[in-house]
């Protein structure tokens, strides 16, 4: 039998009679299940170039795969069964080179490309839309109890070798440059870069309700100031 088929199987003996859940609630998660994988393969195609054809990315997106077996084990991580989500998400890690600890908590249409390397810890939460590039590690400091993984924005992309530590928030629509080093909150709308990482965009410019500070006419005669909201 399939993974795919003895989670089935296992989510008909843990969603039964003793969960108050029926078989309409079964179907429900199994539809939820089949919806996600399509996002996922259009999410897939539409933001890599390389991508051809919904059976190529089936069968040869590495990345793909390894989000795809991450969901797996995380409904088994939270349906109790943590020691074998993590027996799974080891061998996952040795088979596609991805590290996802099975309790993280992740969006719909996330993307992955050129994965190799990449880190995401148990506490670490990603928003929808996301994408990582390879070498990504969305770690930890020194701090070893609760929430001590970054938190992920919808439409977030993490470019390669990026490092994000700590229990911080990356906002909306934010773009963080390749081999960053993230280790404070990152407001919405802005591209940062460097280590430490700074804001090198800022897209909130004429966004008055995300501003907080909103130029003044004089600021807006400063040359440096009309360059940087053009960016």
């Amino acid at each position: 039998m399939s993974l795919a088929g003895a989670l089935d199987t296992q989510g008909g003996k843990g969603l039964g009679a003793g969960s108050g859940l029926g078989e309409d609630a079964r179907m429900q998660e199994r539809v939820s299940w089949r919806q996600r994988r399509r996002e996922d393969v259009e999410a897939m195609l539409a933001r890599d170039p390389s991508a051809t054809s919904h059976g190529d990315v089936r069968r040869n997106s590495t990345g793909l795969h390894a989000i795809w077996a991450f969901r797996r084990q995380h409904w088994l991580w939270v349906h109790g069964l943590h020691e074998l989500a993590l027996f799974l998400a080891r061998r996952s890690r040795k088979r596609y080179g991805i590290e996802i600890h099975p309790a993280a908590t992740i969006g719909r249409r996330f993307l992955i490309d050129h994965g190799m390397g990449i880190v995401i810890g148990q506490t670490a939460v990603i928003g929808d839309d996301c994408l990582l590039y390879q070498g990504v590690t969305l770690g930890m400091t020194g701090h070893h109890g609760g929430k001590r993984h970054p938190t992920l924005g919808d439409n977030v992309m993490v470019g390669a070798n990026a490092t994000i530590l700590g229990n911080i928030r990356i906002g909306d629509n934010v773009k963080v440059g390749a081999g960053a080093v993230v280790v404070h909150d990152v407001p919405s709308n802005v591209t940062v870069a460097g280590v430490p990482a700074t804001i090198v965009r800022d897209h909130r410019c004429w966004d008055t309700p995300h501003l907080t500070v909103v130029p003044s006419p004089e600021d807006l005669d400063n040359e440096n100031v009309r360059w940087s909201c053009a960016l």
